[in-house]
């Protein structure tokens, strides 16, 4: 589980990071085309950055699939959970565990539809002519405007990003079913920050307090 938990935290951070700088490029591509400096200008007008558009949408489309599949995993998702709460603790466990397999229910239905749908538009086509069989009248699927994509590649991210958030959704509810424990996500919380170190002031004056209690050991 562990090397499928990095693998979507790795893909969530190149999908995010890959489209800031494309986005950051294209822009400050556009403003130096439209700026008179000579030589810097022809040589941006020769530069083709139509596809930026398109290819950000789509990395951001994946990260959301898969970003809501990392949400499921950790409790970062927003529930309204004041009735549930409420409820003796049989009764919220039932309700929780029902809501857990529904959402279960409803990405892996949207997985399988969506396998259906990405194999009919053109993945089997590229499958069967990857393995050097003959398509015969298999259906070669649309390509995307700019980059020239097949749509299907780009299209697989519903059956992916909803499958990984079915196994989520069954992993957490297999959890809470075992130990009652539910994901929770601190949002104060920040990797690599001791949260009981002092502050930067508390520090200072503990710095201060030292020096001069060492100050006045020495002058005694």
């Amino acid at each position: 589980m562990k090397v499928l938990d990095h693998l979507e935290e790795w893909l969530i951070s190149f999908l995010m990071g890959g489209a800031t700088l494309i986005i950051f490029f294209s822009v400050l591509h556009r403003y130096l085309a439209a700026t008179p400096i000579p030589g810097v200008q022809d040589w941006m007008l020769h530069l083709n950055f139509s596809w930026a558009q398109e290819l950000c949408i789509i990395m951001f489309v994946w990260m959301c699939k898969f970003g809501a599949a990392y949400g499921v995993r950790t409790g970062i998702h927003v529930g309204v959970d004041v009735v549930v709460n409420r409820l003796d603790e049989k009764m919220r466990g039932r309700v929780v565990l029902f809501g857990l397999l529904a959402g279960a229910l409803f990405t892996g239905a949207i997985g399988a539809l969506g396998a259906h749908f990405v194999w009919d538009n053109g993945a089997h086509y590229a499958f069967v002519k990857a393995l050097g069989l003959d398509v015969g009248a298999q259906y070669e699927g649309p390509t995307t405007p700019d980059l020239e994509w097949p749509t299907w590649a780009v299209y697989s991210a519903i059956p992916l990003g909803s499958s990984l958030m079915c196994f989520r959704f069954l992993q957490v509810a297999w959890a809470f079913w075992k130990t009652g424990e539910l994901p929770h996500h601190d949002h104060t919380y920040v990797e690599g920050v001791d949260a009981d170190a002092p502050l930067v002031g508390e520090a200072l004056i503990e710095g201060e307090e030292k020096e001069r209690g060492h100050r006045n050991g020495n002058a005694k």
